[in-house]
């Protein structure tokens, strides 16, 4: 499949970064005379007065990537199969149709970094674009023309980022700079293929650091510079001409450049592209825990401030956490003394630790603090983590248990033991102790948390719960100290991944 851009030129009026000498319609422009008025415009301060010498030592380096596709498309059965009219709708064959496969092709960018071949770009450059896609070729170009076959040497799902090799030597290529010196206002320039459009130079200037993206370790360099379809993979260049960016992606909704752009930061993605250019994998630290963000409610509940700690949700029986002695509950403050905020979360900076390298735990616990050391272990696949992962779902309707004489309205709730019968019906752990919502008032911040009849509730306020009193005495016990909020340690069936939720007790909710 190919793709064709419409290219729509603009005149631009009233607008226009070059100064403007107005004359009567019979006069002559004056030249080199005392008194005109000089047309040439100055440079602010600090910024180049051209980037036409960089961009010519620059570009030959920057190449335009293509992969070639084969995408399985499976067909529908054919309606007149056994008809007269099969011959007519569908030729041969029984009631099913042999899938077909097409052609598509991607575009993007990369560049050389080193004289013998070696090139980086966007894992998602030279990955299948569509379900039953497999990729059969990558071709990439040079700003001189000339086409090569490459190999993938390396990827990285996590960080998006492969490795490509063509054969030669002599290559044109550039270095990684440090882009822990970049600040927010220093200008940069990018080369790339936009939309085919190969060597396209674009400039602007650093908008922010450190942007959170969709990914766990995703701290991305935001650019004004236009940046769009077909520039990922493309280098990002300080002024020296080094890289300290490669294009990754757009915020827009249109889907084309609206000056908010972002690129990989050289310090993350150099130590990557040397581990991948050796033929290996990438490893992370892992933990074995599955963090919650530390929201206004949780933090009020907790006595703590906000945006500051990660709340662990669960802890996965036999990982590293497990066996330091990490429980549902605490908080994690720190790690190694960096602290856990929203721009370092804390599987940011586990990942960042080597396997098997031992760090410390900065962990509050029933209002405590105590350090705990932990030896980390290697993260899984996504599709591990992701199996272990499951996120509560509010609006999952539970098996409903039957409900019991004895009952208690607590703070919209109204609760039951969690008897052994109900567990097994519950699909609940028989280790797990606890009470069973049977009802919740809808009108209730508990509901509106989604608690609902069949949610396991573990703790209050970290303190065990089994029976309706306990529910009572905790709740009351949090109101007589001038607390307006609890915090639930509550399971959803049938994925029973336990969760904290932070629920009002105030009495005018």
């Amino acid at each position: 499949m190919r793709y064709a851009y419409a290219i729509t030129s603009a005149l631009l009026l009233g607008g226009a970064a070059a100064t403007l000498t107005l004359n009567p319609s019979d006069a002559q422009t004056a030249q080199n005379e005392p008194g005109a008025i000089n047309a040439t415009a100055a440079p602010r301060a600090g910024a180049p007065m051209s980037f036409a010498d960089m961009v010519t030592r620059l570009s030959p380096a920057v190449v335009n990537i293509s992969t070639t596709q084969r995408i399985t498309v499976q067909q529908q059965a054919n309606p007149f199969s056994g008809t007269p009219f099969e011959q007519f709708f569908g030729g041969r064959g029984g009631g099913g149709a042999a899938p077909r496969t097409q052609e598509a092709q991607s575009l993007g960018s990369g560049f050389l970094i080193s004289n013998d071949g070696y090139i980086v770009t966007n894992n998602h450059v030279v990955s299948a674009g569509a379900e039953g896609a497999t990729v059969e070729s990558i071709t990439v170009t040079l700003a001189d023309q000339k086409e090569y076959k490459a190999r993938l040497i390396g990827r990285d799902a996590l960080s998006d980022l492969a490795v490509l090799k063509i054969d030669g030597a002599n290559f044109p290529f550039v270095r990684f700079g440090d882009s822990r010196q970049a600040r927010v206002g220093d200008w940069v320039v990018t080369i790339g293929n936009p939309l085919g459009q190969s060597g396209t130079v674009t400039a602007g200037i650093i908008s922010a650091l450190n942007r959170v993206g969709q990914g766990p370790y995703d701290r991305f360099i935001q650019t004004d510079a236009a940046i769009n379809r077909g520039n990922s993979g493309g280098p990002m260049f300080d002024m020296q001409g080094n890289v300290i960016g490669i294009n990754s992606q757009i915020l827009s909704p249109t889907g084309g450049s609206i000056g908010i752009g972002f690129a990989i930061p050289a310090e993350q993605a150099k130590p990557i592209v040397d581990t991948l250019m050796k033929g290996a994998s990438v490893e992370r630290g892992y933990l074995g825990l599955m963090p919650q963000d530390v929201t206004e409610d949780i933090a009020q509940a907790l006595g703590i401030a906000k945006d500051r700690g990660a709340l662990v949700a669960s802890v996965t029986p036999n990982e590293p956490a497990a066996r330091a002695g990490v429980r549902a509950g605490d908080v994690v403050l720190s790690i190694n003394g960096k602290e856990i905020t929203a721009q370092q979360s804390l599987t940011y900076l586990v990942g960042r630790e080597r396997p098997g390298s031992r760090v410390t735990l900065d962990v509050l616990r029933s209002g405590r603090r105590q350090q705990i050391p932990v030896t980390l272990g290697t993260r899984p696949s996504e599709e591990q983590i992701a199996s272990q992962d499951e996120r509560f779902d509010p609006e999952a309707r539970p098996q409903t248990p039957r409900s019991s004489e004895n009952l208690a309205a607590t703070a919209g709730m109204i609760v039951q033991p969690l008897t052994p019968a109900i567990a097994r019906s519950l699909g609940v752990d028989a280790a797990v102790r606890g009470v069973v919502v049977a009802d919740v008032d809808p009108n209730s911040d508990a509901a509106a948390k989604g608690v609902k009849r069949g949610v396991v509730i573990r703790t209050i306020n970290q303190q065990p719960v089994t029976s309706e009193a306990d529910v009572t005495r905790i709740i009351q016990q949090a109101r007589a100290s001038g607390s307006k909020r609890v915090l639930l340690y509550a399971q959803q069936p049938p994925q029973n991944i336990a969760r904290f939720v932070p629920i009002s007790i105030d009495d005018r909710n």
